[in-house]
């Protein structure tokens, strides 16, 4: 098991869903999973530790599981099928370890508002993470990485017709 920690949580431009970015621990390997709203907005609430006046769900699963006497050890990631991620909650009831299944997305939000730490299995990791390419910048001589960069974009804006533009917005006005 690899140990991660909660990097980001992302919105898709193109579909609105959030993404809970992990990154693991003392590395530069990142695991994608994609989230629901409402579980983004609760990591994150509880990450910016913002005080709301009546617990959410995860709190109420917080305070439920601390009420019973068992405590939270760990969220484990154990595993990547069909293209979804499962997870187990890790508490310690009685003296003796417990495992419950959990979407990732609830196990995180708990493992947040309890401060748990938060373990990827290493075949999951392997298959679903990715790493930062090298710098760019690397690649390039001395002096030149502005300007190469630009170029792109340069040749972009130069092959835009704004004219054109202008003329079909004025003619979607008149009409």
């Amino acid at each position: 098991m690899v140990e991660v920690e909660i990097d980001s949580i992302r919105v898709s431009l193109m579909s609105q869903q959030r993404i809970v970015i992990l990154r693991e621990r003392d590395s530069e390997r990142f695991l994608p999973i994609w989230i629901g709203p409402y579980e983004a907005e609760a990591i994150t609430l509880s990450l910016n530790e913002v005080e709301v006046v009546r617990p959410l769900t995860h709190d109420l699963l917080r305070n439920i599981i601390n009420d019973l006497g068992a405590q939270v050890m760990r969220v484990n990631i154990t595993e990547l099928r069909d293209d979804v991620f499962y997870a187990r909650i890790i508490l310690q009831v009685d003296g003796q370890e417990m495992a419950v299944d959990s979407r990732p997305s609830d196990a995180l939000a708990l493992a947040v508002r309890v401060h748990v730490p938060v373990f990827v299995d290493e075949e999951v990791m392997e298959t679903a993470s990715t790493e930062p390419e090298e710098d760019i910048e690397a690649e390039l001589p001395e002096g030149e990485e502005s300007e190469e960069r630009l170029e792109v974009f340069k040749d972009f804006v130069e092959s835009l017709d704004l004219g054109k533009l202008d003329d079909e917005e004025g003619t979607e006005d008149e009409e």
